[in-house]
């Protein structure tokens, strides 16, 4: 009797931790949005903006950099990073380029709920529009984090021919795995930001500045993303940097820079 009150022991046990794991499963899955995004670091009145693509179920907002230049940048940010904190310097390193820097959908002073969808569809929109207002110019595309996901997204569906990632990812779905690596990430993330399966279709150039001690993004993740590139990257590693100083490092925005600014 004792051996068989044992097993049974056992058995609710095992149960017990599997009823466990399984909530927890749901829990990840019904929560994702909210550990995926942190818009409310971000926000800022509407009033505060000059710059503005509706949608048609939300207002995006950002600023405007250096009006008035045939050429442009579209900017967009990490996860929780307020991009108009980056309109002086932005001034100072790309002088002869305008540069717009729009909120993804829920952030900043954008309307809406962000999801992988939404902000993709919104920053294809935020590209034609700006493309409309440089018909002459080059659109160049900077992403950071998780705005390299919607910056690929946008590179390989538009004719883009400079692109910067900073901190970029193979996918989403990759990099949340190794921060989860208990749980079946890959079945429960709706939002996935493939970025090493898009990023094959963009043909014009990649500069990637990679972070040595991300533990946000680790390199490897950069590391098979760029595998997937086509062409002949230009990589500046960054060795001592982490995934939010990486801008701080004194060869960051001239390498930005000088990848953008043509030769004479």
């Amino acid at each position: 009797m004792a051996e068989v009150r044992l097993r049974r022991m056992l058995l609710w046990g095992a149960l017990a931790v599997l009823a466990i794991y399984l909530a927890l499963c749901a829990l990840l899955y019904v929560q994702q949005r909210r550990l995926i995004y942190y818009p409310q670091f971000t926000r800022v009145a509407a009033d505060q903006t000059d710059f503005a693509v509706t949608r048609p179920d939300a207002v995006l907002r950002g600023w405007i950099v250096n009006p008035g230049h045939p050429d442009a940048v579209l900017y967009f940010g990490g996860n929780a990073e307020a991009v108009e904190a980056n309109r002086d310097v932005f001034a100072q390193w790309l002088p002869s380029r305008t540069v717009y820097l729009v909120a993804h959908r829920g952030y900043g002073a954008s309307d809406g709920e962000p999801s992988e969808a939404a902000l993709q569809a919104d920053a294809l929109a935020v590209y034609d529009d700006i493309a409309r207002r440089h018909p002459e110019g080059d659109v160049a595309v900077i992403g950071r984090s998780l705005g390299s996901g919607v910056a690929t997204h946008v590179a390989s569906a538009r004719p883009v021919r400079n692109l910067v990632l900073v901190t970029p990812f193979d996918s989403l779905a990759a990099v949340a795995q190794s921060h989860y690596p208990a749980f079946p990430v890959g079945l429960l993330l709706k939002d996935r930001y493939d970025s090493a399966a898009r990023l094959p279709g963009y043909k014009g150039k990649l500069l990637v500045l990679r972070a040595g001690r991300d533990v946000v993004v680790p390199p490897p993740h950069t590391d098979r993303l760029l595998a997937a590139y086509k062409g002949q990257p230009q990589v500046v590693d960054f060795p001592r940097a982490g995934h939010d100083d990486l801008s701080a490092d004194p060869a960051y925005w001239p390498a930005i820079r000088s990848f953008l600014t043509p030769a004479d």
